[in-house]
C-alpha cells in the first residue's frame, strides 16, 4: 500500500464517494421521484453529489422529489456537511477501534491548542453544536413558513435549517426562495444559520467558553476569524448596496428591504448558496464581487467551502510583509511561523491549479456550445466554492459539463479538505544538498 493509501485523505475520499453512490441509488428508487419522466441516472448522481458536497447546484426541479426523496437529500446534506466529522464518528464508534496517531491528528486538525484536544470530545461537541443550532433554526423557520401558509411547514423548517447551517443552499420550495424576498425575518434567520455554519466549531466553542467564564479571552485564531468575517460581511453588504441600489434593489425600501438583501447577498455568496434575487440580473461589478466572495469562503474547521478566510489572510500577509530571519512574520503581538505561512501559500496554489483545470475542462465542453466564458467561470467558482449560485447555466449543461461540475464540487469539498490534512511523516536523512539559485520575477 502506497503513502497516499495509508493516509486519511484516501479514506475520506472513499467515504464521500461511497455516500454519493449510495445517495444516487436511493434517489433512483421509484418512491423518491415524482416527476413526469424517470429520473436520469446522471441527474441523480449530480443531485447526490451536490447534496453531499453541500454545493447546492441543481439540474432538476427539486419539487419533483417525493417527501421521501427530499428526506434522503436532507440526510445527504447533513452527512456531507459534517464531512470529516461523519467520517471520524465512524472511526470512533467501531467496537474495539483504537485511533492511530494519524487519525487523531486528522480529527484534531479541526481544533487548536487551548480549545480542545481529545478526539472523542471534539466529535461530541461538534455534533452537539449542530443539533442545538439546527433545532433552534428549524423551530423559528417552521413558524415563519407557517405564517407564510407554506404546506408541510414543519418539514420545510427542518430542511432549510439543515441546508442553511450546512451551507448547502438547497431548497425544495416551488420557485425557491424568490417568493420570500419580502420576508425579512425569514431571511435574517437564514443569514444567522449560514454565518454560524461558516464560522467553524473551533470559534463557536471558544465563544461559548468565554461566555461561560471558562476562559478569559478568545484564542488568536477565533479573533482573526471573527474580525475577518465581520469585515467581509459588512464590506460586502455596503458594496452590494452601493452597486445595486439603483438596479436590482431599485424597487425596495431602503430598510429593511435593500439593506437586508445586500446583507443576504454578502452572506450567501460565501458558501451559503441560497438565491433570493436572480444572480443573472446583478451588475457586472456585483458578479465579480460575488465570485471573489465565493472563492474566499468561510472559516477552516467549518461547514463552509472556499479557500477559507484564514488561508487567504495568511497569503495576503505574505504579500505585504517580509518574513524575518527565521521565516516568521510578527502580527498583532503574535508570530506566524514559517511553516504556517508556507502551508497557506502552498494550499492556495494547489487549490487555484484545481480550479483552473476545472475551468479549462468546462470551457472545452461548453465553450464550443456557445456558452460565455464569464458564465462558465462563475459556474465553476460556485461549484468549487460549494456555494450553489448560478447564472442559469446549470440546467442547460451537457452530460460532459455536468460531470465536470461534479468533479469541481467534489474537488472543492473533499479535495481541499484532503489537501489540508496532516501529511504522513517521512524519514529524514542527514543529507545537505548544495544551494540552488534561480532568478525570480
Amino acid at each position: 500500500m502506497n503513502t497516499f493509501q495509508k493516509s486519511d485523505a484516501f479514506y475520506l475520499l472513499a467515504f464521500f464517494l461511497i455516500v454519493i453512490t449510495l445517495g444516487t441509488v436511493l434517489l433512483l428508487l421509484p418512491g423518491s421521484w415524482q416527476g413526469p419522466a424517470p429520473l436520469n441516472p446522471l441527474d441523480a448522481f449530480f443531485t447526490a453529489a451536490s447534496a453531499v458536497c453541500v454545493a447546492g447546484l441543481g439540474v432538476v426541479d427539486m419539487t419533483a422529489f417525493s417527501p421521501g426523496g427530499l428526506t434522503i437529500i436532507m440526510l445527504l446534506i447533513q452527512t456531507g456537511g459534517l464531512g470529516i466529522i461523519s467520517f471520524s464518528s465512524i472511526l470512533l464508534t467501531i467496537p474495539g477501534n483504537r485511533l492511530a496517531i494519524m487519525q487523531r491528528n486528522t480529527i484534531q486538525s479541526f481544533y487548536i491548542a487551548g480549545v480542545e484536544y481529545r478526539p472523542h470530545r471534539i466529535v461530541r461537541n461538534i455534533i452537539g453544536f449542530t443539533i442545538i443550532i439546527e433545532a433552534a433554526g428549524a423551530l423559528i423557520l417552521a413558524l415563519c413558513f407557517r405564517q407564510a401558509e407554506v404546506e408541510n411547514w414543519v418539514f420545510m423548517g427542518l430542511f432549510h435549517a439543515v441546508s442553511a447551517f450546512c451551507n448547502a443552499g438547497i431548497t425544495p420550495l416551488p420557485g425557491g426562495l424568490t417568493g420570500f424576498a419580502d420576508n425579512s425575518p425569514l431571511l435574517l434567520v437564514l443569514i444567522a444559520l449560514i454565518v454560524l455554519g461558516g464560522l467553524g466549531f473551533i470559534v463557536l466553542q471558544d465563544i461559548l467558553a468565554v461566555w461561560l467564564g471558562k476562559k478569559q479571552r478568545l484564542s488568536y485564531h477565533s479573533r482573526i476569524v471573527l474580525v475577518i468575517s465581520a469585515l467581509l460581511i459588512l464590506g460586502g453588504t455596503v458594496l452590494f448596496f452601493i452597486l445595486e441600489r439603483k438596479r436590482l434593489f431599485s424597487g425596495m425600501d431602503m430598510f429593511p428591504g435593500a439593506w437586508v438583501h445586500a446583507l443576504f447577498q454578502s452572506v450567501t455568496t460565501r458558501s451559503g448558496g441560497f438565491e433570493v434575487l436572480p444572480q443573472s440580473q446583478l451588475s457586472q461589478p456585483s458578479k465579480l464581487l460575488t465570485g471573489l466572495l465565493m472563492l474566499i469562503g468561510g472559516a477552516p474547521g467549518s461547514i463552509a467551502g472556499g479557500l477559507k478566510i484564514t488561508t487567504v489572510f495568511v497569503v495576503l500577509v505574505v504579500m505585504v510583509r517580509e518574513p524575518d530571519e527565521q521565516g516568521d512574520i510578527k502580527l498583532f503581538h503574535h508570530r506566524l511561523t514559517g511553516e504556517t505561512l508556507n502551508k497557506g501559500v502552498v494550499y492556495v496554489l494547489k487549490a487555484l491549479v484545481l480550479l483552473l483545470l476545472c475551468i479549462a475542462a468546462l470551457t472545452f465542453f461548453e465553450g464550443i456550445r456557445g456558452k460565455s466564458l464569464g458564465a462558465l467561470v462563475f459556474e465553476v467558482v460556485s461549484a468549487f466554492g460549494t456555494v450553489g449560485l448560478t447564472l442559469n447555466l446549470t440546467p442547460s449543461l451537457s452530460a460532459g459539463g455536468k460531470l465536470i461540475i461534479i468533479v469541481a464540487m467534489f474537488a472543492g469539498r473533499v479535495g481541499l479538505v484532503a489537501l489540508a490534512f496532516p501529511a504522513i511523516s517521512r524519514r529524514n536523512y542527514a543529507i545537505t544538498y548544495p544551494q540552488g539559485s534561480i532568478l525570480l520575477g
